[in-house]
């Protein structure tokens, strides 16, 4: 896909990876519709528009589209479900809150999203959705069960996805990175980059690679980790 003029959604833009994927968007000519619960600070552009939007609230996210439609027209071309959340600990003392938190978030918002894309998509018959997921979708990690549990649920829905919208011309990829360098978590990012972690422009690179793929080439999966290790 040639992104110049192409309209692309990128949900979680406050910071990290959203902001990151914003930025390289834009980068590329395309109109950037931020989806996210705060604006990202400092991100100034005429093809950029925010819309504030807890993809947590399948009314907020119906009532972001709506809003994103208006302002940027009907053709919608990407949508980047980046929007999560992460909460570790062991099962035995997890809080029932956050266990829901991180599938409201990780699974269910990106189930509202996406629902929210696809009569246009189909109607185009064209179109690409980018799922954020994670290492975590590979193998299970202690203390990170209700996570890798997400992120299962990601793997598996974009799996079963892009065999349900393939003849409708309308591509799917999950990207799932290991160790990146941003605040998730509640961990700050450091003055100096992590050189044993990526950084967000990295995964962002990657899925505008994957999104100018030739027009016959779906990239499924994107495995990603750091080349130095500890």
């Amino acid at each position: 896909m040639n992104l110049s003029g192409k309209v692309a959604i990128v949900t979680g833009v406050s910071s990290g990876i959203g902001r990151a994927t914003a930025e390289a968007l834009l980068t590329r000519g395309a109109a950037v519709a931020g989806w996210g619960r705060h604006a990202p600070e400092g991100l100034d552009h005429d093809r950029f528009q925010f819309f504030e939007c807890d993809v947590r609230d399948e009314h907020a996210v119906a009532e972001a589209f709506t809003n994103t439609q208006r302002e940027l027209g009907l053709e919608i071309h990407v949508l980047v479900n980046n929007a999560g959340l992460g909460v570790f600990g062991p099962i035995d003392g997890f809080k029932s809150e956050d266990w829901h938190a991180m599938f409201d978030t990780n699974v269910n918002g990106l189930f509202y999203c996406t629902r929210a894309v696809l009569p246009q998509m189909k109607k185009q018959h064209a179109g690409h959705i980018i799922n954020v997921a994670s290492l975590a979708a590979t193998a299970g990690t202690a203390n990170l069960a209700g996570y890798c549990a997400t992120k299962y649920a990601v793997r598996g829905f974009s799996d079963a996805l892009f065999k349900e919208l393939r003849p409708d011309g309308i591509k799917v990829t999950c990207v799932m990175p290991g160790s990146v360098e941003t605040n998730f978590n509640g961990a700050q990012p450091g003055q100096q980059p992590d050189p044993h972690k990526m950084q967000p422009e990295d995964i962002a690179a990657a899925i505008v690679h994957a999104l100018e793929a030739p027009d016959a080439t779906m990239v499924s999966e994107i495995q990603m980790r750091p080349a130095n290790v500890k």
